[in-house]
């Protein structure tokens, strides 16, 4: 769950306002569209969830963790409810499949057993049975995004947050990574996606926020949006 209340934050370089005063609740087992256009405040937002920042006032509480409050030494510990896919995909070019989603479950201290479970698991969840031994330079940006999926599951997260993920792809692989949102949410995972692209979000009945100017201007579930 994350909950923000009054949030404040400031760009340290400028001193305008990123976000001013926003209020917004996801509960544990949606899936939410976060919208906007560049500049929006979208990216800010998504920094309070993982603690890449704190907020200048208001209050931000994500999985239970007061992130106004949270010592740094707690962030790891926060870190782990949350799965994070960036746009960029951020593997590893020199590990292959098995092992760049294998390191995300080594570092937190999982036990080779677990790591020999669960992979194969997640690997399949996402499509890529098969493609264990390829590197990065030898799959398509469909399967390199279905990599860092797999990675961002593989500690079974609480919550997903994609940032926007089909930057990227074509719209028909665009399509084929939200139907993979979809049906990892409907296994329980908590779905939160960063994005700029109305047409694929309408193609979708769920919940959206739109930002803009630091403000939350809307929040339905009509999964309809437009904006300049």
């Amino acid at each position: 769950m994350v909950r923000f209340e009054k949030v404040k934050l400031t760009y340290d370089n400028s001193g305008a306002k990123a976000l001013d005063g926003v209020d917004l609740k996801v509960d544990d087992g949606e899936f939410v569209f976060l919208v906007g256009p560049s500049g929006s405040g979208k990216t800010s937002l998504m920094k309070l969830i993982t603690g890449e920042v704190r907020a200048d006032a208001g209050r931000v509480i994500v999985n239970g963790f007061d992130m106004m409050k949270i010592r740094r030494h707690k962030l790891p510990k926060m870190r782990r409810t949350l799965g994070v896919v960036f746009q960029d995909y951020r593997l590893i070019e020199n590990m292959n499949v098995y092992d760049n989603v294998a390191f995300a479950m080594r570092v937190v201290g999982a036990s080779a057993k677990d790591i020999r479970r669960r992979v194969p698991y997640v690997l399949e969840l996402v499509g890529l049975e098969g493609r264990e031994k390829r590197l990065p330079h030898e799959l398509s940006g469909g399967e390199q995004q279905r990599v860092a999926i797999a990675r961002a599951l593989v500690n079974s997260p609480r919550m997903l947050v994609a940032d926007e993920p089909t930057g990227n792809l074509d719209p028909v692989r665009s399509l084929e990574l939200m139907l993979l949102f979809e049906k990892i949410n409907e296994m329980g995972t908590t779905v939160l996606v960063v994005t700029h692209e109305k047409e694929l979000v309408n193609a979708f009945a769920k919940r959206v926020i739109k930002i803009e100017e630091g403000h939350v201007t809307s929040d339905g579930n009509d999964g309809y949006f437009s904006y300049e």
